[in-house]
């Protein structure tokens, strides 16, 4: 047995890979990780960009999108949903195993969108009804603009991955769209899911990064220690949220919690473990989306045991010492949302001049 079975069957964790590439689907790989016990999928414009850039795979396919009149983006979007499509094929069986608990596949609205409530919207209600699968998962950035398309969403019953989580006052209020959401959504409640994808790794990169501009050595001394305290504590609201009247009325008419996914999780800083993000936020109801090395370094070596809520007073003492030394977590998180919702639109156009280049040398 894997440690990736393990970390389901004895945590109720799921690991899920954090990477869509066509070579993968075709040859057989894709199913092999679900075999060792990969339990989802999830997608972004970077991942797609070097996946649609970095070869061959797809020029036959664009090609004749091309040859048929259809435009750089269009094609981009054929592309992707088809790759979706068949990756929603392989974890279909994990899904329905499951009982609809796992085996999603996420697909981003385009990120060019971020700060659009009305049109997020309606991408998401295309990108659900185009691909029109019960293990998919439309990810809206978790920005404000993208909260009240999050509730709007799930009030019409599609299933939803909220992206771009670093603070634990927008996760909380990402779990109140989401409640809210279910509320207004009328009759059986139990074919809506929804994680919330809050990012490790990229919290300590930053957060690193002014701890070093301090210098002395209690701030030398928080590096490496705030993101999974940041998270743990996200997990403790989480539990503190999905319990008690408003919660059980909804749970009575099939409402599933909207678990915590722990995304970013592979160490930037090459000092720390390589496993560090995950052996530290192992818990129930959570999932994990990890790149394939990390996936491969943590089912070799990883450390199995419950640490998501092992001591939260230590994580609150982390981020109270982290405001002592001068660091505001709040405009910690701030720049990062800023940043990722930049990099996605980077990469996404990006990707979309280098399909034109490549659409000049197909013609």
């Amino acid at each position: 047995m894997s440690r990736l079975i393990d970390l389901h069957t004895r945590f109720d964790q799921s690991p899920w890979l954090d990477n869509v590439r066509r070579d993968w689907i075709r040859d057989g790989e894709m199913e092999r990780w679900r075999e060792r016990g990969v339990r989802g999928v999830t997608s972004n414009p970077t991942i797609f960009q070097k996946a649609i850039s970095g070869g061959d795979a797809y020029d036959e396919q664009f090609a004749a999108l091309l040859a048929a009149g259809a435009t750089v983006e269009e094609s981009y979007w054929e592309m992707v949903v088809a790759d979706i499509r068949d990756t929603l094929a392989v974890f279909r069986p994990v899904h329905e195993a499951s009982g609809g608990v796992d085996g999603y596949v996420s697909v981003e609205v385009s990120p060019l969108l971020a700060r659009s409530t009305a049109e997020t919207i309606l991408a998401a209600r295309h990108l659900d009804e185009l691909i029109d699968a019960p293990n998919l998962y439309i990810k809206i950035p978790g920005t404000a603009e993208g909260l009240p398309a999050i509730r709007q969403v799930i009030s019409e019953g599609r299933s939803v991955n909220v992206t771009l989580l670093f603070s634990l006052e927008r996760y909380r209020e990402v779990m109140e769209a989401y409640i809210t959401g279910l509320e207004a959504c009328t009759g059986d409640l139990s074919s809506v899911s929804s994680v919330a994808s809050f990012f490790i790794s990229r919290v300590d990169s930053e957060c690193d990064k002014r701890l070093e501009a301090i210098g002395s050595a209690e701030a030398l001394d928080l590096r490496g220690r705030v993101a999974v305290a940041n998270a743990q504590l996200a997990y403790a609201a989480f539990t503190e949220t999905f319990r008690g009247p408003r919660w059980d009325a909804l749970a009575a008419r099939g409402a599933r919690v909207q678990r915590p996914l722990w995304a970013s999780t592979s160490t930037k800083n090459p000092s720390y473990p390589d496993t560090l993000y995950i052996d530290s936020l192992i818990g129930p109801n959570t999932v994990n989306t990890i790149p394939e090395k990390t996936l491969a370094e943590f089912d070799d070596h990883g450390t199995l045991a419950r640490t998501v809520d092992a001591d939260l007073d230590a994580a609150r003492a982390v981020l109270d010492r982290l405001a002592a030394v001068g660091v505001d977590l709040t405009d910690v998180t701030d720049t990062l949302e800023a940043e990722g919702v930049a990099s996605f639109t980077a990469s996404f156009d990006d990707l979309l001049a280098a399909l034109t280049e490549k659409a000049a040398a197909l013609r």
